[in-house]
């Protein structure tokens, strides 16, 4: 056998290996861990805010991984995960002066969560400052985001700040 062909695999794993290293660095710096995640009472009402940064770290990690690799079964296989996604909702207050949507609005509410309007329109609002929300998924899967004193809506994506 050549020497070419002996270290060809090997040249071909060190290649694949570097790669899924560079691959998983970039997916940890993207990812914003749960103090970003969950607003302030969440994060302190699960206890995480007890933890080490390194405890913590550690913790988010393993969420990447987890969310890489067995959320994703759930999410097909577990009759509890898909009740829960059809019910989820987000119930908070935009925070400051709000005129209502353009375009490209983003919203920061007072849970600390920020979203920007997925679809376009416009529509002027006149009514109290910091208006109540409620954001829930549609029945295609999308979020939309509802003025509760106005029952109007528009389709929002969630944003890490």
């Amino acid at each position: 056998m050549t020497s070419f062909a002996r270290n060809t695999p090997r040249a071909l794993l060190g290649i694949v290996l570097l790669l899924w290293g560079s691959f998983t660095f970039a997916a940890e710096d993207d990812f914003p861990g749960f103090k970003k995640l969950m607003t302030v009472e969440e994060f302190e009402g699960t206890g995480l805010n007890k933890l080490s940064g390194k405890e913590l770290d550690a913790l988010n990690e393993w969420l990447i991984r987890y969310t890489a690799g067995e959320a994703q079964v759930l999410q097909v296989t577990s009759e509890a995960v898909r009740e829960a996604e059809k019910s989820y909702e987000v119930e908070s207050s935009i925070v400051g002066d709000f005129s209502g949507w353009t375009g490209k609005t983003v919203f920061r509410l007072e849970n600390g969560q920020v979203w920007r309007q997925r679809l376009s329109g416009r529509y002027p609002y006149r009514g109290p400052a910091n208006p109540k929300v409620v954001i829930s998924k549609n029945w295609a899967g999308y979020f939309k985001m509802t003025l509760v004193d106005k029952d109007k809506s528009i389709g929002v994506t969630q944003i890490i700040d």
